[in-house]
């Protein structure tokens, strides 16, 4: 089969898929996971780019998280919040200087990830705990994207694999 019909069929299949299990199974935002599925193949593809991309995606959600719980203890003012998530902007390029953290769009995937999960859920960092905490949310949802990219970036593969013609 052709790649680029190969990678159709293996990703609009798993699409479906994940958006079916997220609907149901695993109450995750579907485009966060689509998002991490992205990050998967910007990150490289194959089982380093799944490790660089979800390690670059958590370190992303770990610094939003932080940045999040020090504007809420902070006074309530936008200069505060805009000065804050600089520092935070700041602190995804130091982290990038780590080798597994070198492509800093995943990390920035992971911020951005977890802050619109919490728009999204209208959950905050501090209100809220347990399997419902935007942070593991984010996290599990990053987790599971990369891991329908690389099943789809394998599907892909075996679709195109030539087989030896049988006579």
């Amino acid at each position: 089969m052709p790649p680029l019909v190969a990678a159709m069929v293996s990703l609009g299949v798993l699409g479906a898929i994940d958006t079916f299990v997220t609907a149901t199974i695993l109450p995750v935002p579907v485009w966060v996971t689509f998002i991490a599925w992205a990050s998967f193949f910007a990150c490289g593809g194959g089982q380093h780019g799944l490790v660089k991309s979800v390690v670059s995606n958590w370190s992303g959600i770990l610094i939003a998280s932080l940045t999040l719980l020090i504007i809420e203890a902070g006074p309530a003012h936008p200069v505060f919040a805009a000065i804050l998530v600089g520092l935070g902007t700041s602190a995804m390029i130091l982290v990038s200087a780590i080798h597994m953290l070198d492509f800093p769009p995943a990390i920035v995937f992971g911020f951005a990830s977890l802050v619109g999960t919490g728009a999204a859920t209208g959950t905050s960092i501090t209100g809220s705990a347990g399997l419902s905490h935007p942070t593991l949310v984010a996290m599990v949802a990053m987790l599971v994207g990369a891991l329908f990219g690389f099943v789809s970036e394998r599907g892909t593969q075996m679709l195109t694999a030539k087989t030896p013609a049988t006579v």
